[in-house]
């Protein structure tokens, strides 16, 4: 079964065709230093169900469960550079069933790394958090158009997860069309945010911190 494509209607309708894992690494290798920087952002403006953004997370994750098992890290410190890596990811695809696809992939992955590190001891409050910064970074929209394909009428917008001291996140969100399009500026979020939210605590992130339903 040829694993890079669907169906051949989604290849002549979307031109959509996926990325075989030994390219993917051969890409991603090209940058290996920032693939394992916590803190290094990627955006995936055609994510599909994510084949780039899953080895991103491996490695990201990898190096968190490292400095686990070399007792660096308390639990709590790899919740906090988990989240992080998490949030460092963005995703942009036009089919719903792919947006589903990649975050549950990216979650399920997470959640098997986590358990497998501290299982009875894993924070509900944690996976929530990730669930919720995955429903905002994987987006279902049109790169090209940079409007939702969801909410037709809406511009896409990013959110900027900035991790402060110890335990706290603030966010910010950014027109799509400003950060690519006639009105770049250096790096990947303008000095122009759309909006902004109260500093919470990692463990918090949740549509209630941000008075969402």
């Amino acid at each position: 079964m040829d694993t890079q494509i669907k169906s051949k209607e989604r290849v002549s309708a979307h031109g959509e065709v996926f990325t075989n894992p030994r390219e993917v690494n051969a890409m991603l290798d090209l940058v290996k230093p920032e693939t394992e920087r916590i803190d290094s952002r990627f955006l995936e403006p055609a994510c599909g169900d994510g084949n780039f953004l899953i080895e991103i997370l491996r490695r990201k994750l990898a190096i968190c469960e490292a400095r686990v098992k070399a007792r660096q890290y308390s639990q709590l410190q790899y919740e906090h550079d988990a989240v992080w890596a998490v949030s460092s990811l963005y995703g942009i695809k036009l089919l719903e069933d792919n947006v589903a696809a990649c975050r549950e992939r990216l979650l399920g992955y997470f959640k098997e790394q986590y358990g497998q590190l501290f299982g009875s001891k894993c924070k509900q409050t944690c996976i929530e958090a990730v669930s919720y910064i995955l429903s905002k970074n994987i987006i279902h929209g049109d790169a090209l158009t940079y409007k939702r394909v969801d909410r037709p009428d809406e511009w896409i917008h990013i959110s900027e997860w900035s991790f402060i001291g110890a335990d706290k996140v603030n966010r910010r969100d950014y027109e799509f069309s400003y950060l690519v399009g006639d009105y770049e500026i250096d790096g990947l979020f303008s000095d122009l945010p759309s909006a902004t939210f109260a500093p919470v605590h990692f463990l918090k992130i949740n549509a209630s911190a941000y008075g969402e339903q």
